[in-house]
């Protein structure tokens, strides 16, 4: 919001200089941005907290400036000369929804002469940032800008000859025509002002084309309102208008103000547009607010602040604030004014006392602590699983709000569980309307943007929640691990030119469960989207699934627009928490030497290989260190249906020198064992 200090300086004495001005309010909580000179004047740009939406008025914001020098406002004295007439002979008022209308008052003003508003006027609103369009709407405006309270006038000549007002929800599908000449569609969440039942303005946001004050207006009906901010803020949203009244309704207008606002407004019109002004005002007021005294405990306010202030020095902060205070029993009870909504607990009244002490003479010291702070064991486990990936992989963080076609592009299965989705309340598009339940979309999602700007070898991974919903309570969160690879690794002529494929993720995946103290998972082979029938796997660890792994379905690549293969994994890492050890990093070197064995073997196509290991080691006893893949054979040599391969052993004793005997003997019960479990035969 643009402020004019020379408008503002009618209201108080201003003994700086606009940039002190602007330094002393920012240091009092009311951040100013800056200061510009137009057309002789110095304005500020307000850069306010959503609580002190109070300030957007200029007698407000006047106040702060008298609170910070002791001194008093200057509020505009009224005199209005009324004529003999009686309101209620011109228009009467209904509320039928006292939930979205607190209150609802009106004003008649007859014979008005429409024509362009004094200079001073029309300075004052273009140096505040608005166009000036006539007298009587330049003096809405004024006003709205000078109490903080939004104002309407209709052309009383253009409502219907029932001259009742009536303040309502809309009906479904309802139609009204703004002032901005658009036509918008309403729903009865909406409310709605109308005249006869014609609706002839949206409540707190804008006035209606029907009933605009135009160049031949000679009667005006003038509305001064409070309407409920979230109300407004909804169907603001909904209908995507925002006004400088919805703005100010938003964030909450004075309802006991509306009435000097109305009559400053009248005042104004009757002094600068020759209107006659009907006696008496038509006013609706279904439950009146009473401004709330809150008890203020000095001993509170200097725990709370760190200083040590007298009971006088609190109280003199209040009264400068012009709110009226009383002492009981050492206590302050202080009178809250409505025009300071935001002021509802003894917390709000004691930042008060800090703003006008000053924040900068406030002084700095350490929180008091019995001990000392501290990660606990699963933010360390998180760290270090960031830590172990990010040596590998680029993090990469998504969105956890994700669009439902997700689901359809990645192949999940109608009646899988991955669907059943959190619903956002309020998204601001269907791409964001659901909670993720797992990470691959986002991954695929980073991958084919990459990969769209000729980035072309990728490898990310990312730690983030899902969410899955619970009946009647908030959703179940879980922790989940994911990552992908896609093109080739970068090669120098100290590295080779590796595809980042299956078996690439797979032995970054081995690796690193391997530094968790997780040894040894197995990988059972699946076929689940939206991975590859062929090429993809469960992770187990000690009969648990930690996840799976798996190059991505080409149908799945070709709908996120990739035209490479991928390989992900998703994990679920409070599993992992659960499982994972600390790994012993030293051991003792033994003195004797190590055996070497190799064999090679004949076996079925179906055998997995991790079975075949198995084998070896639950057979090969204790001194059987390591067993190792090194050659897979399957051609002319091999009959169908059979395959080679080819394991080396190391066998080590840490106490003797083990002998040819010995060897032979746990090779002997090896191949037994294979023979007997597995249908194995040396080749």
């Amino acid at each position: 919001m643009a402020v004019s200090i020379n408008w503002l300086k009618k209201y108080v004495d201003i003994p700086w200089t606009p940039r002190e001005l602007a330094h002393n309010l920012t240091m009092a909580g009311i951040a100013i941005e800056g200061v510009e000179a137009i057309n002789g004047d110095s304005v500020m740009e307000l850069d306010l907290t959503p609580n002190r939406g109070d300030c957007l008025g200029m007698i407000n914001l006047a106040r702060e400036v008298a609170a910070l020098q002791h001194t008093e406002v200057k509020i505009p004295a009224l005199n209005i000369r009324e004529n003999q007439e009686k309101i209620d002979d011109y228009i009467k008022v209904e509320i039928a929804d006292p939930d979205l209308c607190l209150r609802y008052a009106a004003r008649m003003v007859k014979n008005v002469q429409i024509k362009p508003s004094p200079e001073w006027l029309q300075t004052c609103l273009v140096n505040s940032g608005i166009r000036p369009i006539n007298n009587v709407v330049d003096i809405t405006n004024f006003v709205m800008l000078e109490t903080n309270q939004p104002l309407h006038a209709f052309d009383y000549d253009l409502l219907s000859e029932a001259k009742k007002i009536l303040v309502r929800r809309a009906v479904d599908g309802e139609k009204i025509t703004t002032l901005d000449e658009v036509e918008r569609t309403l729903d009865q969440d909406m409310l709605l002002i109308t005249d006869n039942g014609r609706p002839v303005a949206l409540a707190g946001i804008m006035g209606g084309q029907n009933t605009e004050i135009g160049e031949e207006t000679v009667n005006m009906l003038l509305e001064s309102a409070c309407f409920h901010g979230v109300g407004v803020r909804k169907t603001s949203r909904k209908l995507a208008l925002r006004s400088d009244s919805s703005i100010r309704f938003e964030k909450g207008s004075d309802i006991n103000g509306l009435l000097y606002a109305l009559n400053r407004a009248a005042d104004l019109i009757q002094k600068l547009a020759g209107g006659e002004v009907v006696q008496g005002i038509c006013d609706q007021y279904p439950d009146p607010k009473v401004p709330q005294t809150i008890t203020l405990r000095p001993q509170r306010v200097n725990n709370l602040l760190g200083i040590n202030l007298s009971n006088a020095d609190i109280k003199g902060y209040i009264e400068d604030l012009k709110f009226p205070v009383r002492e009981d029993n050492g206590n302050l009870m202080v009178y809250v004014p409505t025009y300071r909504p935001d002021i509802e607990l003894e917390a709000d009244l004691i930042e008060e006392v800090a703003r006008l002490h000053g924040y900068d003479k406030i002084p700095a010291s350490l929180p008091a602590a019995a001990s000392r702070g501290g990660l606990t064991p699963y933010q360390s486990f998180k760290d270090k699983v960031r830590e172990l990936m990010a040596r590998t992989l680029y993090e990469v963080m998504n969105y956890s709000f994700i669009s439902p076609r997700y689901f359809d592009m990645l192949g999940v299965p109608e009646d899988s569980l991955l669907r059943t989705t959190v619903k956002v309340a309020n998204p601001l598009s269907e791409e964001q309307s659901v909670m993720r339940t797992l990470l691959l979309p986002g991954l695929l999602e980073t991958v084919s943007r990459n990969l769209a700007r000729k980035n072309n070898h990728l490898a990310f991974f990312e730690m983030g929640t899902v969410f899955f919903p619970q009946d009647n309570e908030l959703p179940r969160e879980e922790l989940k691990l994911g990552a992908v690879v896609a093109g080739r690794q970068e090669t120098n002529w100290l590295k080779q030119n590796v595809e980042m494929d299956f078996y690439y993720l797979k032995g970054i995946l081995e690796n690193f469960l391997l530094q968790l103290g997780i040894e040894n998972p197995k990988f059972v082979a699946d076929a689940k989207m939206p991975y590859h029938p062929g090429r993809c796997a469960r992770i187990i660890y000690q009969g648990r699934e930690l996840g799976v792994i798996g190059e991505i379905h080409p149908q799945v690549r070709q709908n996120f627009d990739i035209k490479v293969r991928v390989c992900g994994l998703e994990l679920d890492a409070d599993l992992l928490f659960t499982l994972t050890s600390p790994r012993h990093m030293m051991e003792s070197i033994t003195r004797y030497p190590a055996v070497e064995r190799d064999i090679a073997v004949l076996l079925r196509e179906e055998i997995r290989s991790d079975e075949v290991v198995e084998a070896i080691k639950a057979s090969g006893g204790s001194l059987l260190q390591k067993v190792n893949l090194f050659d897979v054979y399957a051609g002319d040599r091999v009959e169908a249906g059979y395959k080679s391969l080819a394991y080396r052993m190391l066998f080590q004793s840490g106490e003797r020198t083990l002998t040819e005997a010995e060897v032979n003997q746990f090779m002997e019960g090896i191949m037994t064992a294979l023979k007997e479990k597995l249908d194995i035969t040396l080749r």
